[in-house]
């Protein structure tokens, strides 16, 4: 079985550096998604509230434990607040509700989704006076409410997700220090100076979409899609990989967990194999080379219908 590999986060604790992601993963097919992956030997899970599978993810993390797939001891499982429970008052109930549908007494890590608020109950916004600014319901007081879910013990780390360094500064001034920062990161979209951000104040890195993703259109002048770009193509079959494997095993190398999804299970099975893909420095430095800083989630999505948001403002 590949041996899984560990970050450590700021209090010694170890975090699970592969882990199956749920996002786009659809009810009928989550379940069996995650039932296989614990069996193959994962043993992290990142989920969100958002994503509207967590039940059926619940279902299949309560079958797994009773089969003896894994304990929950075992296992690390992420979820995150949507941006309709900034509030304070709607922090806690919101995990509460999570974990309900998890069918957990607690998470191992919780994240605020985005630095976006909208009104209670709002899903996405359809019109200007569903949002909420970041002065009706400052991402400060969101953080403490977090926070204080974590003295509550419904929550043993808590982090934040599609924020950069100014916000998580503002964050660390009124409470702990996020462990975990969860953000886009693939070889076109590398982070380097928030990875490096984040390696100086010991807050570990989760990177998603590390495949790419259909999200946005390539642009015209766009290189291909990752998974069929011609130096990672190369790299996978001089390491007698997959693409997708040279990716994971890329996103790992660089110190960072991943989160890759797939309801297929033979892929399941592919990804947690790239734990043992050894890349060259010469690999690495040509995937150095693929930087372009594009953002396939480039949050444009935010800033329609009378949004109070601009898209380059997400990152800060």
């Amino acid at each position: 079985m590949t041996v899984q590999k560990h970050l450590t986060l700021q209090d010694g604790t170890l975090f699970p550096a592969f882990g199956l992601g749920t996002w786009k993963s659809d009810p009928g097919q989550v379940y069996d998604a995650v039932r296989w992956a614990l069996q193959a030997g994962y043993r992290h899970v990142d989920c969100a509230a958002i994503y509207g599978n967590e039940p059926e993810v619940g279902e299949a993390l309560q079958d797994a434990f009773e089969a003896g797939d894994c304990t929950r001891e075992e296992l690390w499982v992420t979820s995150k607040l949507w941006n309709d429970s900034h509030r304070k008052e709607h922090v806690r109930p919101a995990l509460e509700k999570t974990l309900a549908d998890l069918r957990l007494d607690y998470l191992d890590l919780y994240l605020i989704h985005w630095p976006i608020a909208f009104r209670h109950g709002v899903t996405f916004p359809k019109s200007a006076d569903e949002f909420l600014t970041l002065e009706e319901a400052p991402l400060e007081q969101t953080w403490e409410a977090m926070a204080a879910c974590k003295d509550a013990g419904l929550t043993r780390q808590i982090g934040v997700s599609n924020m950069g360094p100014s916000r998580i500064e503002s964050l660390s001034q009124v409470g702990p220090t996020p462990a975990v920062n969860q953000v886009e990161c693939h070889p076109h979209l590398q982070q380097r100076a928030l990875i490096d951000f984040c390696a100086s104040k010991d807050i570990a890195v989760t990177a998603y979409s590390p495949l790419g993703s259909t999200d946005r259109a390539q642009r015209k002048d766009d290189e291909p899609a990752l998974l069929d770009h011609p130096t990672l193509l190369d790299i996978a079959a001089e390491t007698r990989a997959t693409v997708a494997q040279v990716l994971i095993a890329w996103a790992v190398h660089r110190g960072t967990a991943v989160i890759p999804k797939s309801v297929d299970k033979r892929r399941i099975d592919e990804n947690l194999q790239a734990l043992s893909v050894e890349l060259l420095p010469t690999h690495l430095d040509a995937i150095a080379t693929l930087d372009k800083g594009y953002r396939y989630l480039d949050g444009e999505f935010f800033a329609r219908g009378g949004s109070p948001y601009a898209a380059a403002d997400i990152w800060l």
